[in-house]
């Protein structure tokens, strides 16, 4: 077997359906976990639409397509009591949701893409919202 590598966003790495299967799973696995469910169903009013979004978010990031609008980061940082156990649940619950997709390089790039991002929200909420203490990593596995 070939060295899987990092080759996102390309319109051939996967399908629109795999997206959309990939974020409906997740989301329901996130919305059944004890802590990452409280967070989502606290935040989220309108599921149907988040969907959309989430779908046209992964499609951007995974495809190259530009029907994405929004901007994460604010919206993250304001949620209070984030944890980075919070950050690397939802990192466990995205690539177990990749591995069952069937698509070694969309599971591949989207774990790859899924870690860049989490780390990236985790460290701004961390300066934004405690800028004097030290930051704390998340664990990659």
């Amino acid at each position: 077997m070939s060295q899987l590598e990092f080759t996102a966003p390309d319109p051939d790495l996967c399908t629109e359906e795999e997206i959309s299967r990939l974020v409906h799973a997740f989301y329901g696995r996130a919305r059944r976990d004890p802590l990452l469910g409280l967070i989502f169903e606290a935040h989220v009013t309108d599921w149907d639409a988040h969907f959309v979004q989430m779908i046209d978010f992964w499609s951007m990031k995974l495809r190259g397509t530009n029907r994405f609008r929004g901007m994460p980061m604010p919206k993250h940082v304001a949620l209070p009591a984030l944890t980075a156990e919070l950050f690397e649940t939802w990192l466990r619950l995205f690539r177990q949701t990749t591995s069952e997709m069937g698509n070694p390089v969309l599971q591949f790039n989207a774990d790859m893409l899924a870690f860049h991002i989490g780390t990236r929200l985790w460290q701004r909420y961390q300066l934004e919202r405690y800028p004097d203490r030290q930051m704390v990593e998340l664990c990659e596995t």
